[in-house]
């Protein structure tokens, strides 16, 4: 038996999308992009959406939209991926990390509120596998000091927290469609948000700087109305090469009818690994894993002899990971600040199990009795 430890999950209905932009011969940014975005908007309850190529530079251009002054910080998790540190390298910003909630994984509010300082200006808390952090006490923290919230939601579609869909907590909510994740464009992500003033330049900033779609002035090219004018364009700003394409975007909207289905199934096989997994003193679920209420990207353990279990599977046919080595570890970062001393001991105990929706009951049972085996 061989398992992955990630699957896209996509079928004859995204073939069938994909197909028809070929048919369009209109692969690139064009009406599919704008669809997504609308239906987006719809799904998640917001004013605006604007489809990007990643995650990354989902946040990159969030941050870039407050100006913030050479030099400021950055309030950012250490558990998390490069890109939620990198989006403030790339504004000149600075990151300070911020260890981890023993429970969660989450941003640790205690550590948040111990190493703010004046100089910072935002904060990007990630909801580590999809299990939320504590907004309502992040929001009402962060507002009483004046500091913007981009609500890294990578590991996370169509949860709520408290009655509010996650994403629409901060100032913008930043979503990954990458291939891993729990929907897919192949990649791909997403800003979304309630500011459409605040939100204005950002098709311009994800399409080189220019203010006006390229598939709406390709329309104009034959319009009989001889003021179209439709080869003229401005660049008022610095922008980017990151606009989502047609091909990803028709992935998206097929995509987006799916994500109750891909609930359901990674609340079910969430269910058997806890089930099968029970309690032990050598292993306990990575998060407090609440699959009713939460749309994980992610299951896991923190468990004692991590390396070895880990080489274990693989030798039983089974793909694990480990996400994430914290940041303050890794050399780019190491001249910032942020020592955050529970997540350094405690990621070595963090593994990544398979998890995807095509991921059979058998399989995930296979697993269990292959990590009791390991442990007896």
């Amino acid at each position: 038996m061989t398992i992955r430890l990630f699957k896209p999950c996509v079928g004859s209905e995204e073939l069938e999308a994909v197909r028809g932009v070929f048919e369009r011969s209109w692969l690139g940014l064009g009406e599919r992009v704008e669809q997504f975005e609308n239906a987006w908007c719809e799904h998640l309850g917001c004013s605006k959406s604007v489809a990007v190529n990643s995650a990354t530079a989902a946040l990159h251009l969030s941050l870039s939209l407050f100006r913030f002054p050479v030099g400021k910080k950055v309030l950012v998790p250490s558990m998390t991926f490069a890109a939620s540190a990198n989006a403030a390298l790339y504004n000149r910003l600075e990151p300070l990390f911020i260890d981890s909630d023993d429970h969660t994984l989450g941003l640790d509010l205690e550590d948040l509120d111990r190493k703010y300082t004046k100089d910072c200006v935002a904060v990007i808390p990630v909801h580590y596998a999809g299990h939320p952090v504590q907004m309502n006490e992040l929001v009402s923290w962060a507002r009483h000091r004046n500091l913007k919230i981009i609500e890294d939601c990578a590991h996370t579609s169509g949860s709520t927290y408290l009655d509010v869909p996650l994403g629409r907590w901060g100032d913008l909510g930043c979503f990954s469609f990458e291939e891993k994740k729990i929907m897919t464009t192949g990649d791909g992500g997403m800003i979304s948000g309630d500011d459409e003033d605040l939100m204005a330049p950002l098709k311009a900033k994800r399409w080189v700087g220019i203010d006006k779609d390229n598939w709406k002035r390709a329309a104009e090219y034959t319009e009989k109305n001889a003021d179209a004018r439709h080869w003229y364009y401005e660049i008022n700003l610095l922008g980017y090469k990151y606009n989502m394409n047609d091909l990803a975007a028709c992935i998206g909207l097929c995509q987006l009818q799916k994500l109750s289905f891909f609930f359901e199934s990674r609340r079910s096989l969430i269910k058997r690994y806890l089930q099968n997994l029970g309690h032990s003193d050598r292993f306990k679920p990575l998060v407090p894993y609440e699959p009713d209420s939460y749309n994980y990207q992610m299951f896991g353990l923190r468990c004692d002899r991590r390396d070895e279990l880990m080489i274990f599977l693989k030798n039983s046919g089974i793909a694990t990971g480990c996400h994430y080595t914290p940041l303050h570890m890794q050399p780019l970062y190491k001249v910032y600040t942020g020592y955050c001393p529970f997540i350094e001991r405690e990621q070595a105990r963090c593994i990544t199990l398979p998890l995807y929706p095509d991921l059979e009951i058998q399989e995930v049972d296979y697993i269990c009795d292959r990590i009791h085996d390991f442990y007896k």
